[in-house]
């Protein structure tokens, strides 16, 4: 996240929270997330980039770990994006992840695929 502004988008943020919106930093740990923003700007639920889940096994489940244990001490939730086996799952699961995305569960549909598949779950 590059932020040219940061009053201004700190205010538009605040706007939007005013609003009910919910904010989320997605990628975080790669690029540009600076840990400021997230007390700064107030975020909700941030999204561990799928670089750190397809890499804990050489050497990324300390990092991974704590970014989890940072969230839940700053009171967010925490996403982890490309989650494609089921060691994966377990660790994160292990260590209190909120949210699980990635092929594992499903690979991107479209909406009506989507609704297929909720009317398949739904009616078994």
């Amino acid at each position: 996240m590059l932020i040219r502004n940061e009053e201004s988008f700190a205010s538009s943020i605040k706007i939007l929270k005013n609003l009910g919106v919910r904010i989320s930093l997605d990628d975080f740990g790669i690029g540009y997330s600076s840990l400021i923003y997230l007390k700064k700007f107030q975020i909700d639920t941030i999204k561990i980039d799928q670089y750190f889940i397809n890499n804990f096994l050489a050497g990324e489940a300390p990092l991974t770990k704590y970014i989890i244990n940072l969230a839940h001490d700053l009171k967010m939730n925490v996403v982890a994006e490309g989650v494609e086996t089921e060691e994966q799952l377990q660790y994160l699961r292990q260590y209190g992840c909120d949210q699980l995305q990635g092929y594992l569960f499903s690979q991107p549909v479209s909406a009506e695929q989507f609704i297929k598949l909720l009317e398949k779950v739904y009616l078994y």
